[in-house]
């Protein structure tokens, strides 16, 4: 929903259209006196709050263009009280009142879409004569109003007439006709200047934009090619509808044209509802924003409504999933972004636990099987301490990886396991028992001590020095599930580097630091040995590029 998300909904008024002329607001002359001016304070909800305005963007917008000059807005309005109105609504996009005017009469004021408004027009203020309008009337008139539109510039109509009573039947179809056109004003509400750079980063993380506007088509059109929705030139790169083109399609039409669709313009509330529904059905997530009451039933129907923080009524906060803050699309991005390391840093703890308690499993089997002697349950526990808490919750705050906002969406069914996540942990949990298990039985085949005692001693305590630290180096493959990581860098992470650092002082400190040996079930190792340790430690790293090499390699076949 534009307003507001894309936009800074902050109205302003930039081209005023009257008697023929186009100027730019700053160079046109109006006061209180003028009809136009008159319309546009009177038929206006905007609520005066000390010095402030509260009130719809657009409207505050047209009485901040008086106050600005200075007029006495608050007095004129106050002294031409409101006596009726025929409300504004997303079906005709027209607001009239009925105010008292200081001599004595009646005047019916309307606001709206200039072309909803021209339907209802048959004279032209001409000065300070009113004339029947002609052809070539209307046809400036709607010339004007694309000029205006094209230019972003969303454009309000302003019409009027006098009346001897307020009706009682206060409907558009009984009252709303015969009015007398006087100008058109072309109003600007700026978009947010982080926001095209988002709609981008988005594009790039396989997440399509789609605009929806109760702007004019061109307006529309010219808003989202400076945003980026749609491209420039004569291959815009999506289709660009209104609320009427889109009734006129059928529920199996719209299905098939749903996905050419980048910018709805006119739409109706239920419109919103019927174009999530179509996005659905084409099996995708659909996240919608909006912040009225009738947005309401679109954000209940979307996968993920996101609600408005600032602007946002009650009910669309209460019907949304989340709550934009600061009303800003960027915000979406980023938070796309934070999800997206979040579940990837799940992913990584997950397979670094499950795949090095997995090593621990077949090496203790294995040893079982194989009638050796097994690690003490002392050494498994200190293992398990060292190398699964501190390394595990490191790799739970790692930063962000380059790219992963040019990653494809994962869909619907993915889950952690996903993502060749279940493959890794397999191959990396057999290659950590497989390693383990070779160093025991290099150490058991080349001792260094005669003695069978001190041989199996050394055995179990490389054996053991092993399976802690391959899981201390496959802790830096974790840190990406896919990519090199020489690419991710190394040691960014300084907690990450800190809980390596200590988890490798508590595995060794066992080994080296006399006093420990009985306790831990360990002897001391020679130089030589603690080379071989290392060696096998180090080949996790490896093996684990040389997959991650050849597992991109045929993803991008």
């Amino acid at each position: 929903d534009k307003t507001g998300t894309l936009t800074q909904n902050k109205m302003t008024v930039e081209k005023v259209f009257l008697n023929e002329k186009l100027t730019d607001s700053a160079d046109a002359t109006l006061s209180l006196k003028d009809k136009i001016a008159q319309i546009m304070v009177l038929n206006n909800d905007t609520k005066f709050q000390g010095n402030e305005l509260a009130g719809d963007p657009t409207e505050t917008a047209l009485v901040s263009f008086y106050l600005n000059q200075a007029q006495p807005v608050q007095q004129f309005i106050n002294d031409h009280k409101r006596l009726a109105e025929i409300p504004f609504d997303s079906e005709r996009k027209l607001m009239s009142t009925y105010n008292q005017m200081a001599d004595g009469n009646i005047i019916m004021t309307m606001k709206g879409a200039p072309d909803q408004l021209l339907e209802r027009a048959s004279q032209i203020q001409d000065g300070d004569q009113v004339r029947p309008m002609t052809d070539e009337d209307k046809q400036l008139i709607s010339r004007t109003n694309h000029d205006l539109a094209t230019q972003a510039l969303r454009v309000l109509g302003f019409a009027y007439r006098n009346v001897d009573q307020v009706p009682t039947e206060l409907t558009s179809a009984a009252q709303e006709h015969d009015m007398i056109f006087v100008g058109l004003i072309g109003m600007i509400d700026p978009e947010r200047p982080e926001v095209a750079q988002a709609v981008a980063e988005a594009k790039s993380a396989g997440i399509k934009s789609i605009m929806i506007t109760g702007d004019h088509q061109d307006t529309a059109q010219a808003i989202a090619k400076r945003l980026g929705i749609l491209g420039r030139g004569d291959n815009p790169g999506g289709k660009v509808i209104n609320g009427a083109q889109l009734d006129e399609l059928s529920d199996a039409q719209f299905d098939k044209e749903v996905t050419d669709i980048s910018v709805y313009a006119r739409v109706a509330p239920e419109h919103k509802v019927r174009i999530v529904k179509a996005w659905q059905k084409q099996g995708k997530v659909v996240a919608m924003t909006g912040d009225g009451v009738n947005d309401a039933p679109a954000l209940k129907t979307a996968d993920i409504g996101v609600g408005m923080g600032i602007t946002g009524t009650e009910v669309s906060k209460e019907a949304s999933d989340m709550v934009l803050a600061d009303d800003n699309f960027a915000t979406i991005v980023t938070a796309v972004k934070a999800g997206r390391k979040v579940f990837a840093n799940i992913q990584k703890s997950l397979q670094y636990l499950l795949s090095a308690n997995l090593g621990e499993v077949l090496t203790l089997f294995v040893m079982t099987m194989m009638g050796w002697q097994i690690l003490a349950p002392v050494q498994i526990l200190w293992i398990n301490l060292v190398t699964d808490t501190f390394p595990a919750i490191a790799l739970g705050v790692e930063p962000a990886e380059p790219g992963i906002m040019k990653r494809k969406p994962r869909g619907r069914t993915s889950n952690f396991l996903s993502g060749g996540i279940m493959t890794n942990i397999l191959y990396q949990g057999f290659f950590e028992g497989f390693i383990t298990l070779a160093v025991y039985a290099f150490a058991i085949t080349n001792p260094v001590h005669a003695s069978d005692a001190l041989a199996h001693a050394d055995a179990l305590t490389m054996a053991y020095a092993t399976l802690g630290l391959i899981q201390l180096f496959h802790a830096f493959n974790s840190k990406t599930i896919h990519e090199s990581i020489f690419r991710v860098g190394l040691f960014k992470n300084k907690f990450f580097n800190w809980a390596l650092l200590g988890s490798a002082i508590l595995l060794i400190g066992t080994i080296v630091i006399p006093g420990f040996n009985n306790m831990f079930h360990v002897t001391e190792l020679t130089a030589s040995q603690w080379l071989v340790v290392v060696f096998a430690g180090f080949m996790i790293v490896v093996v684990s590029e040389v997959v991650k090499y050849i597992q991109r390699h045929i993803s991008h076949k």
